[in-house]
């Protein structure tokens, strides 16, 4: 049988696996996708994409401006409200865009939250990975998969019936909440399990007079036929219906007829000319993988956390589970990390993939009653925490003296420390504004003021030649002019002082002030957080 061999194969043409493939391919790494289903959804499926998961998908050329045009022909505002169809005459509301809990968004990061249907996305991460290289096969799917010391053999097949075997370093498992990779390597898994059916109806209909023009909606829908959701504006004329089983009911209760009578129950419009597009039924669950390494393998998006859809974050998390692994498998594959480099992964996103699945099961309670309340966590008191502030503990990050441990920080107060995102400033290069956001990606950066900086940058030169590490070297207030001169302040430290971050935008270590001997603390640090 004919074998083939790539550093990374990625199982699973989701929101995890098309980053995770996009990001390999755009840092050169050679990355193969296979995907049982013949293209990427055509259900609209997940809504929006959060800003973190912008900023790691946004130093590819062209993504982020191809999100950002689905977003601006769909619509300018975002609300959220509970009602008994689209029209209730008195929604509850519980969300809008104008919110003063989200308008902080504009002083912490460049990026903007992105509406745009999962169909849509998934559709431009595609095109993006197969402009970079990424070997992308739809319509194959994995057969068996057996590991080694030194590798992983799996077995594929086409949807023709062609089976060859693929020879590869690591496995990224992205196949999905029920994740027959995660069952076959005996992960176990624990959280709340299933907690029901929805069947997700897509249709085209005029929703004129019910849905303010080019206004994104998503509302919980609670009246005596069901309860789900109703989310329009996700294209002209398409919008999605989502429907939760009763106990009893199956797939095959959901024909045209009903689906008709479905929407128009939703919408309020008995007489509502509906064209049923297609449906498919998914689970509700909070499933959570126990540990997102088996080997070589790592799990990444619902296979690693399954969470139910209150809360909009499930898909962004995903997104950045890919992106998270994209950077680390490329510092290993190259040799710029050891191999246990990687046990980072699970250390670092298996505490938010928890606290998000978590957040989200404690919204269910409160929007789409009758759940069950026994046992669920209380909700966020502060969501913003979870959105953009979360904080990681690994050996990758050299936390500092009393650090509190904690995994979610305010990010309206951004104070620059070790495992914490590297604050946003506004920076001008060479009569360009930028974000400091914009300098991370493609390596590590060591940051330092021009005032004392000098050391730092050649303590970086000689350390990047002596340990062959992609490491960029900035002095702000050099090339790189603080704007309005809070670069100290929110980075935590002094004229003379240093920043070490991650290609992921992440604070790995920093020094207040100078130290002795620059470039045996800086080799000192690079090697701990590399696992050299």
């Amino acid at each position: 049988m004919e074998q083939e061999r790539v550093p990374v194969l990625v199982v699973g043409g989701g929101y995890a696996g098309l980053s995770a493939a996009m990001l390999l391919a755009w840092r050169e790494v050679p990355v193969m996708l296979v995907e049982r289903h013949p293209s990427t959804s055509i259900q609209p499926k997940a809504f929006g994409v959060g800003p973190r998961a912008v900023e790691l998908l946004r130093p590819v050329p062209g993504v982020e401006e191809a999100l950002s045009g689905i977003w601006a022909g769909i619509g300018d505002d975002m609300r959220i409200a509970i009602a008994k169809s689209l029209a209730d005459p008195d929604p509850h509301m519980i969300m809008t865009s104008e919110d003063e809990d989200m308008s902080f968004l504009r002083e912490v990061t460049p990026v903007a939250q992105i509406g745009a249907p999962q169909a849509e996305i998934e559709r431009v991460l595609r095109h993006a990975a197969e402009e970079l290289g990424a070997d992308l096969r739809f319509s194959t799917e994995l057969c068996s998969l057996d590991q080694d010391d030194d590798g992983v053999t799996a077995r594929i097949r086409t949807g023709g019936g062609e089976e060859r075997l693929v020879r590869a370093d690591y496995v990224v498992a992205a196949d999905g909440y029920r994740s027959p990779l995660r069952h076959a390597l005996g992960v176990p898994t624990s959280g709340k399990g299933e907690l029901g059916q929805t069947c997700s109806i897509m249709f085209d209909a005029d929703l004129g007079g019910l849905v303010r023009e080019r206004e994104v909606t998503l509302w919980y829908l609670q009246n005596d036929a069901f309860t789900g959701v109703i989310v329009t504006g996700t294209g002209v004329g398409a919008h999605v219906l989502g429907v939760n089983l009763t106990e009893g009911q199956t797939e095959a209760d959901f024909t045209d007829e009903r689906c008709v009578e479905l929407v128009r129950i939703a919408t309020g419009r008995p007489d509502l000319d509906v064209r049923v597009l297609d449906r498919t039924t998914f689970g509700l669950a909070h499933i959570l993988a126990d540990t997102y390494r088996a080997g070589r393998v790592f799990f990444a998006g619902d296979a690693a956390h399954t969470m139910p859809p209150t809360g909009g974050q499930g898909g962004s998390t995903a997104l950045q589970d890919g992106a998270d692994l994209a950077w680390r498998l490329w510092l290993v594959v190259t040799g710029q990390a050891g191999p246990d480099f990687l046990d980072t992964y699970d250390a670092e996103r298996r505490p938010i993939g928890a606290l998000t699945a978590d957040a989200h099961l404690a919204n269910l309670g409160v929007r789409m009653p009758p759940a069950a309340r026994v046992g669920y966590p209380e909700p966020l008191a502060d969501p913003s925490g979870a959105l953009i502030g979360h904080r990681y503990h690994s050996t990758s990050i050299l936390d500092e003296p009393g650090d509190d441990g904690s995994i979610m920080e305010d990010p309206r107060v951004p104070n620059g420390r070790p495992g914490s995102r590297a604050p946003h400033v506004v920076l001008d290069w060479e009569g360009q504004r930028i974000s400091t956001i914009d300098l991370f990606g493609s390596g590590f950066v060591l940051m330092a003021d021009r005032q004392g900086g000098h050391a730092w940058m050649d303590a970086g030169r000689m350390a990047k030649e002596r340990l062959g590490v992609q490491l960029t070297r900035l002095l702000v207030g050099d090339e790189l002019r603080d704007v309005e001169g809070c670069w100290r302040d929110r980075y935590g430290v002094n004229g003379d002082g240093a920043v070490l971050v991650r290609p992921d935008g992440y604070v790995a270590w920093r020094t207040p002030s100078m130290v002795d001997d620059p470039l045996a603390t800086l080799e000192q640090v690079l090697r701990a957080v590399l696992s050299r």
